[in-house]
Protein backbone atom coordinates (compact mmCIF):
# COMPACT_ATOMS: atom_id res chain seq x y z
CA UNK A 1 0.00 0.00 0.00
CA UNK A 2 1.45 3.40 -1.09
CA UNK A 3 1.64 6.13 1.50
CA UNK A 4 0.09 9.46 0.48
CA UNK A 5 2.52 12.11 -0.79
CA UNK A 6 3.18 14.58 2.03
CA UNK A 7 4.69 17.29 -0.27
CA UNK A 8 8.18 18.08 -1.58
CA UNK A 9 11.05 16.78 0.46
CA UNK A 10 13.37 19.30 2.10
CA UNK A 11 16.87 19.47 0.63
CA UNK A 12 19.53 17.42 2.29
CA UNK A 13 21.76 19.13 4.84
CA UNK A 14 24.81 18.68 2.62
CA UNK A 15 23.09 20.44 -0.24
CA UNK A 16 22.03 23.30 2.02
CA UNK A 17 25.59 23.70 3.27
CA UNK A 18 27.03 23.58 -0.27
CA UNK A 19 24.58 26.21 -1.56
CA UNK A 20 25.19 28.45 1.45
CA UNK A 21 28.95 28.15 1.01
CA UNK A 22 28.66 28.99 -2.70
CA UNK A 23 26.53 32.04 -2.00
CA UNK A 24 28.90 33.21 0.73
CA UNK A 25 31.87 32.77 -1.61
CA UNK A 26 30.20 34.75 -4.38
CA UNK A 27 29.34 37.55 -1.94
CA UNK A 28 32.91 37.61 -0.64
CA UNK A 29 34.40 37.70 -4.14
CA UNK A 30 32.03 40.46 -5.17
CA UNK A 31 32.84 42.45 -2.03
CA UNK A 32 36.62 42.15 -2.48
CA UNK A 33 36.46 42.97 -6.19
CA UNK A 34 34.23 45.96 -5.53
CA UNK A 35 36.50 47.27 -2.79
CA UNK A 36 39.59 46.92 -4.97
CA UNK A 37 37.93 48.67 -7.90
CA UNK A 38 36.69 51.48 -5.66
CA UNK A 39 40.13 52.06 -4.14
CA UNK A 40 41.87 51.97 -7.51
CA UNK A 41 39.56 54.46 -9.17
CA UNK A 42 38.93 56.73 -6.18
CA UNK A 43 35.17 56.39 -6.43
CA UNK A 44 34.37 55.83 -2.76
CA UNK A 45 32.26 59.00 -2.55
CA UNK A 46 30.87 58.78 -6.08
CA UNK A 47 29.23 55.37 -6.21
CA UNK A 48 25.80 55.46 -7.73
CA UNK A 49 22.97 52.95 -8.08
CA UNK A 50 24.04 49.33 -8.32
CA UNK A 51 22.61 49.09 -11.82
CA UNK A 52 25.33 51.37 -13.19
CA UNK A 53 28.49 49.92 -14.72
CA UNK A 54 32.03 51.31 -14.55
CA UNK A 55 34.28 50.69 -17.55
CA UNK A 56 38.04 50.80 -17.02
CA UNK A 57 40.07 51.52 -20.14
CA UNK A 58 43.24 49.38 -20.23
CA UNK A 59 45.12 52.16 -22.03
CA UNK A 60 44.85 54.44 -18.99
CA UNK A 61 45.98 51.64 -16.72
CA UNK A 62 49.12 51.21 -18.81
CA UNK A 63 49.99 54.90 -18.55
CA UNK A 64 49.55 54.83 -14.78
CA UNK A 65 51.69 51.74 -14.34
CA UNK A 66 54.47 53.11 -16.50
CA UNK A 67 54.52 56.55 -14.91
CA UNK A 68 54.67 55.06 -11.42
CA UNK A 69 58.20 53.92 -12.27
CA UNK A 70 59.18 57.62 -12.43
CA UNK A 71 62.84 57.33 -13.42
CA UNK A 72 63.82 53.97 -14.84
CA UNK A 73 67.51 53.65 -13.97
CA UNK A 74 68.28 50.98 -16.52
CA UNK A 75 72.08 51.18 -16.61
CA UNK A 76 74.80 51.85 -14.03
CA UNK A 77 78.49 51.79 -14.93
CA UNK A 78 81.60 51.99 -12.77
CA UNK A 79 84.29 54.09 -14.50
CA UNK A 80 87.85 54.87 -13.42
CA UNK A 81 90.40 57.38 -14.72
CA UNK A 82 93.55 59.24 -13.66
CA UNK A 83 93.21 63.03 -13.56
CA UNK A 84 96.40 65.08 -13.90
CA UNK A 85 95.64 68.68 -12.92
CA UNK A 86 98.28 71.40 -12.64
CA UNK A 87 98.30 75.14 -12.30
CA UNK A 88 101.16 77.10 -13.82
CA UNK A 89 102.26 80.25 -12.02
CA UNK A 90 104.55 83.02 -13.24
CA UNK A 91 107.40 84.34 -11.08
CA UNK A 92 110.13 86.96 -11.53
CA UNK A 93 107.97 89.06 -13.84
CA UNK A 94 107.20 86.08 -16.05
CA UNK A 95 110.75 84.88 -16.47
CA UNK A 96 110.11 81.75 -14.37
CA UNK A 97 107.25 79.28 -14.61
CA UNK A 98 106.43 77.08 -11.61
CA UNK A 99 103.66 74.57 -11.04
CA UNK A 100 101.34 73.30 -8.36
CA UNK A 101 100.12 69.91 -9.59
CA UNK A 102 98.07 66.97 -8.41
CA UNK A 103 97.50 63.44 -9.67
CA UNK A 104 94.06 62.09 -8.76
CA UNK A 105 92.95 58.49 -9.21
CA UNK A 106 89.19 58.82 -9.66
CA UNK A 107 86.36 56.30 -9.78
CA UNK A 108 82.67 57.01 -10.22
CA UNK A 109 79.31 55.34 -10.73
CA UNK A 110 77.48 56.72 -13.76
CA UNK A 111 73.74 56.02 -13.84
CA UNK A 112 71.58 56.39 -16.94
CA UNK A 113 68.01 55.57 -17.84
CA UNK A 114 64.66 56.92 -18.98
CA UNK A 115 62.65 59.63 -17.23
CA UNK A 116 59.15 58.14 -17.50
CA UNK A 117 57.68 61.24 -15.85
CA UNK A 118 58.19 62.97 -19.21
CA UNK A 119 55.82 60.63 -21.05
CA UNK A 120 53.50 62.62 -23.32
CA UNK A 121 49.73 62.18 -23.08
CA UNK A 122 49.66 60.27 -26.36
CA UNK A 123 52.73 58.18 -25.60
CA UNK A 124 50.70 55.03 -25.00
CA UNK A 125 48.44 53.60 -27.71
CA UNK A 126 46.74 50.43 -26.48
CA UNK A 127 44.32 48.06 -28.18
CA UNK A 128 42.86 45.79 -25.47
CA UNK A 129 40.96 43.65 -27.97
CA UNK A 130 44.11 42.89 -29.97
CA UNK A 131 46.20 42.81 -26.79
CA UNK A 132 48.72 45.17 -28.38
CA UNK A 133 50.30 48.36 -27.10
CA UNK A 134 52.77 50.91 -28.48
CA UNK A 135 54.82 52.96 -26.02
CA UNK A 136 56.80 56.02 -27.16
CA UNK A 137 59.55 56.90 -24.70
CA UNK A 138 61.71 59.99 -24.17
CA UNK A 139 65.37 59.55 -25.05
CA UNK A 140 67.60 57.99 -22.35
CA UNK A 141 69.80 60.33 -20.35
CA UNK A 142 72.51 60.33 -17.70
CA UNK A 143 70.89 60.80 -14.30
CA UNK A 144 73.93 61.07 -12.06
CA UNK A 145 77.70 60.78 -11.85
CA UNK A 146 78.78 60.05 -8.28
CA UNK A 147 82.42 59.76 -7.27
CA UNK A 148 83.27 56.63 -5.33
CA UNK A 149 85.12 58.15 -2.36
CA UNK A 150 86.39 54.75 -1.26
CA UNK A 151 88.26 54.38 -4.57
CA UNK A 152 89.09 58.02 -5.31
CA UNK A 153 92.32 59.33 -3.84
CA UNK A 154 95.23 61.71 -4.43
CA UNK A 155 98.13 59.67 -5.78
CA UNK A 156 100.64 62.48 -5.65
CA UNK A 157 100.83 66.22 -5.00
CA UNK A 158 103.74 68.38 -6.12
CA UNK A 159 104.25 72.05 -5.35
CA UNK A 160 107.41 73.44 -6.91
CA UNK A 161 109.64 75.94 -5.21
CA UNK A 162 108.23 79.48 -5.32
CA UNK A 163 104.78 78.13 -6.30
CA UNK A 164 101.72 78.76 -4.17
CA UNK A 165 99.95 75.67 -2.91
CA UNK A 166 96.33 75.96 -4.01
CA UNK A 167 94.04 74.44 -1.39
CA UNK A 168 91.17 74.07 -3.85
CA UNK A 169 93.21 72.10 -6.38
CA UNK A 170 91.88 68.73 -5.18
CA UNK A 171 88.24 69.88 -5.25
CA UNK A 172 88.76 71.19 -8.79
CA UNK A 173 90.32 67.89 -9.76
CA UNK A 174 87.29 66.05 -8.37
CA UNK A 175 84.93 68.27 -10.35
CA UNK A 176 86.94 67.63 -13.49
CA UNK A 177 86.90 63.91 -12.71
CA UNK A 178 83.08 63.85 -12.57
CA UNK A 179 82.79 65.56 -15.94
CA UNK A 180 85.50 63.39 -17.48
CA UNK A 181 84.06 60.12 -16.18
CA UNK A 182 80.57 61.10 -17.33
CA UNK A 183 81.91 61.75 -20.83
CA UNK A 184 83.86 58.49 -20.75
CA UNK A 185 80.64 56.59 -20.02
CA UNK A 186 78.87 58.40 -22.85
CA UNK A 187 81.69 57.59 -25.26
CA UNK A 188 81.54 53.92 -24.18
CA UNK A 189 77.81 53.72 -25.05
CA UNK A 190 76.00 53.92 -21.74
CA UNK A 191 72.94 55.55 -23.33
CA UNK A 192 72.55 52.78 -25.88
CA UNK A 193 72.89 50.21 -23.12
CA UNK A 194 70.27 52.09 -21.08
CA UNK A 195 67.93 52.13 -24.09
CA UNK A 196 68.17 48.37 -24.61
CA UNK A 197 67.73 47.65 -20.90
CA UNK A 198 64.68 49.95 -20.67
CA UNK A 199 63.06 48.23 -23.64
CA UNK A 200 63.47 44.83 -21.99
CA UNK A 201 62.15 46.01 -18.62
CA UNK A 202 59.10 47.81 -20.00
CA UNK A 203 58.26 45.00 -22.40
CA UNK A 204 58.20 42.62 -19.44
CA UNK A 205 55.99 45.02 -17.47
CA UNK A 206 53.47 45.54 -20.27
CA UNK A 207 53.23 41.82 -20.99
CA UNK A 208 52.52 41.28 -17.31
CA UNK A 209 49.58 43.67 -17.75
CA UNK A 210 48.14 41.34 -20.40
CA UNK A 211 49.52 42.77 -23.65
CA UNK A 212 50.99 40.12 -25.91
CA UNK A 213 52.32 42.42 -28.64
CA UNK A 214 54.46 45.26 -27.29
CA UNK A 215 56.17 47.87 -29.47
CA UNK A 216 58.64 50.36 -27.97
CA UNK A 217 59.35 53.55 -29.93
CA UNK A 218 61.54 56.55 -29.06
CA UNK A 219 60.94 60.26 -29.35
CA UNK A 220 63.17 62.10 -31.79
Amino acid sequence: MTEPDSGPRPPSPLRVIAVAALVALLILVAFVAGAALTAALGLTDRLQASSERTVVRPGDSVVTAVRELARLESSSWHVERVIDLSEEQARLWGALKVKDSLLLVAAADVTAGVDLGRLADGAVVADPDARSVTLTLPQPQVFATVLDNARTYVHSRTTEMLADRKEDLESRARQQAEATLRQAALDAGILEHARESAERSLTTLLRALGYERVEIAWQR
